[in-house]
């Protein structure tokens, strides 16, 4: 439109210039034409009015106002200016709102019905018909594309918003992921070591008179425990494997040595307020099937299953012994955890952590982060107890879709 103004005034002015050289009215033709071109430019340069202004500005309004005055001066000194025109309908259109541009744009119209009446010899219904036409068509166009900007707008609008509360969903539930994977290692390493720590400390503490060895046996081994924890917590906060599957361990050989590990450490199920000794349960590992490389976070949540198994089997069950078993069953790896404890009657899953006071149902964290480990691998954990029976509990993935 800017382009059309311009090559339309230059049109004008060389018509005018040829068909009438050295009237008098020549010199003001040409300097209206040039302010006519100045005050264009300088539209611009103050800005057009945006979709969510209602009325434009002061300035604004004046620069359109000084920019038609010099337009109908020069129409009036000569007719041939009245096509320019058309580039004016588009910047009052842009310039006003719809009822004020849409009155702007029918003045000129009939202004330059007039002009081109005067031009002709004759009466001529094309000059009468085309000038409403032309700024018909403009308007309408120009009509039709605001409300196609409008609704990119609106639709450009509505997608910054979404992305945003989209954005923002993601980092919540980000923030949710990290608390639940922190709160899992936690409760599987530190919060179950620390249980052994506390029964070995109360034991050696009780028999540190009496029976020096063996309370000396019991500081070492929660030391021990203390050196494992210190490793595991600096492993996930930098979100490493557990340490027993450092350097390239199976995990085999890491539910081999953890369950040696849980039978030699003395920590088990009896009451802290029993005997001088504290006697766990006799935990053994089978496996079953032939060994197939396992993905990195199948192996972690395994052990880590398998860990807070034998921690729930040594706080609650009072159980003698305890069978770890693996098995390879092709496209799927099956961990199972039998002990022959007291049992209890398991809560439909999904397990949540229920009161302290409910008897028989889940406390604390330890179901609900396996259940949350099985569900981020798309695997199942089963728990199968009765009272007074025992409890088996079954994790198994399927390697197919094993992220």
């Amino acid at each position: 439109m800017h382009i059309a103004f311009f090559l339309l005034l230059a049109a004008s002015l060389a018509r005018f210039l040829i068909r009438h050289p050295g009237e008098p009215r020549t010199p003001w033709i040409i300097a209206l034409s040039l302010a006519l071109a100045l005050l264009y430019v300088l539209g611009p340069a103050l800005g057009s009015r945006t979709h969510d202004e209602r009325r434009p500005t002061a300035r604004r309004l004046l620069w359109l106002g000084a920019v038609v005055a010099a337009w109908v001066v020069l129409v009036l000194l000569a007719p041939s200016f009245a096509w320019c025109a058309v580039p004016l309908f588009y910047t009052g259109l842009q310039t006003l709102p719809a009822g004020a541009a849409s009155l702007l744009v029918g003045l000129l119209t009939a202004f330059v019905v007039a002009a081109q009446l005067r031009l002709s010899t004759g009466f001529d219904p094309n000059l009468l018909l085309a000038p409403p036409a032309v700024a018909a068509l403009a308007t309408a166009v120009f009509i039709h594309m605001e409300r196609q900007a409008e609704r990119q707008r609106a639709l450009i609008d509505d997608l910054l918003r979404t992305r945003r509360e989209l954005a923002a969903t993601e980092r919540r539930e980000g923030t949710l992921a990290e608390r639940q994977r922190l709160s899992m290692e936690i409760h599987d390493t530190l919060a179950q070591g620390l249980s052994s720590q506390q029964m070995l400390l109360q034991a050696a503490d009780r028999v540190w008179d009496s029976d020096t060895a063996t309370a000396r046996g019991h500081v070492r081994t929660a030391t021990e425990i203390t050196a494992r924890n210190l490793a595991e917590a600096r492993r996930f906060v930098h979100d490493l494997a557990p340490a027993d599957l450092a350097d390239g361990a199976s995990l085999p050989q890491a539910l081999r040595e953890l369950a040696a590990r849980t039978g030699e450490s003395g920590v088990g199920g009896s009451e802290v307020s029993g005997g001088p000794a504290l006697r766990g349960p006799a935990v053994r590992f089978h496996q079953d099937g032939t060994p197939a490389p396992l993905p990195d976070r199948v192996q972690s949540a395994l052990l880590r299953i398998a860990q807070g198994a034998l921690a729930n089997v040594r706080e609650h069950a009072a159980a003698t012994t305890v069978t770890l078993t693996l098995s390879y069953l092709g496209d799927q790896i099956v961990l199972d955890v039998a002990d022959d404890g007291r049992g209890f009657t398991p809560p439909p899953a999904p397990y949540t952590p229920a009161s302290p006071a409910a008897h028989g149902r889940v406390r604390g964290h330890g179901l609900p982060a396996m259940y949350a480990r099985m569900r981020q691998l798309g695997g199942t954990l089963t728990i199968e107890s009765a009272p007074g029976e025992g409890t088996v509990l079954s994790a198994a993935v399927s390697l197919e879709n094993a992220p």
